[in-house]
């Protein structure tokens, strides 16, 4: 059953990155911790409701920095958002995965939405979006050296 729930929760991470991007003034900063490496970059998607686990049209990414990573995505209308991202060590493009689909890289939602037995929810993870604003969550890794919840 975990195996399933982290296929479905790396698939949402790796979904196609094409898509239209709605234009707005909002500058959303999303501070990303607990990045165990500086290996690779980090992706986040700015999801919507219906695009949430799915294809996120808006995304960002920056070069890893051990313990915290900043990336800025500007030009966001105001609303209702949630943030997935992942440490792309290997620069891949992907979340890789081992045996049952479990995340070899770090994985995270807005709000440290929880993951428990598969992705989190979107009431768990959504936030408002009205003028510039900062968020910060943790990365989760749970393979490999460093892993930690």
């Amino acid at each position: 059953m975990l195996g399933v729930a982290m296929i479905s929760l790396t698939s949402c991470l790796t979904a196609a990155r094409n898509g239209a991007r709605p234009v707005g003034n909002a500058t959303l900063q999303i501070e990303v911790t607990g990045v165990r490496n500086s290996k690779g970059v980090v992706h986040v998607d700015i999801c919507r409701e219906a695009e949430f686990l799915k294809d996120c049209p808006v995304q960002g990414s920056a070069p890893a920095v051990a313990g915290k990573t900043i990336v800025t995505v500007s030009n966001l209308l105001p609303g209702s958002y949630a943030v997935q991202a992942f440490h792309d060590e290997n620069r891949n493009g992907k979340v890789d995965r081992a045996l049952f689909g479990i995340p070899k890289e770090g994985v995270g939602f807005s709000n440290d939405a929880p993951i428990r037995l598969g992705p989190p929810k979107w009431s768990d993870a959504v936030f408002s979006l009205s003028d510039d604003k900062v968020i910060s969550f943790k990365l989760r890794y749970f393979l490999g050296s460093g892993a930690k919840n």
